[in-house]
């Protein structure tokens, strides 16, 4: 029987974003970059950026590279939707905090 997670729409969300660099032609980085500006053009949820900023660092992007993003698409998508994101990265970077609690506490 599989082990349960405390978290698996989380779980699949990744499982999801792994799948996704694993079919794309871009290499991984660009990929992540790709998708971090979407989120941002598309007002995404704080979740997720919490799954793609993780799988974004497992391959390099940082958070200089975070802020060039924002601050590249800036002029297209408009302040208001910069300024909205990073907010939800930092509710997403709460998220990562309270999950890495939970699992520390079994």
């Amino acid at each position: 029987m599989p082990e349960s997670s405390d978290t698996p729409v989380l779980d699949l969300l990744a499982n999801m974003t792994q799948a996704s660099i694993a079919a794309s032609s871009l290499d991984s980085e660009t990929l992540m970059v790709a998708r971090l500006a979407a989120l941002v053009a598309v007002d995404a949820p704080a979740v997720s950026y919490l799954v793609n900023l993780e799988a974004g660092a497992d391959v390099g992007v940082d958070v200089e590279r975070v802020r060039g993003v924002l601050a590249a698409i800036a002029p297209i998508v408009g302040t208001a939707r910069v300024a909205a994101a990073t907010g939800k990265i930092v509710e997403a970077l709460a998220i990562e905090l309270e999950t890495l609690e939970l699992e520390g506490g079994e």
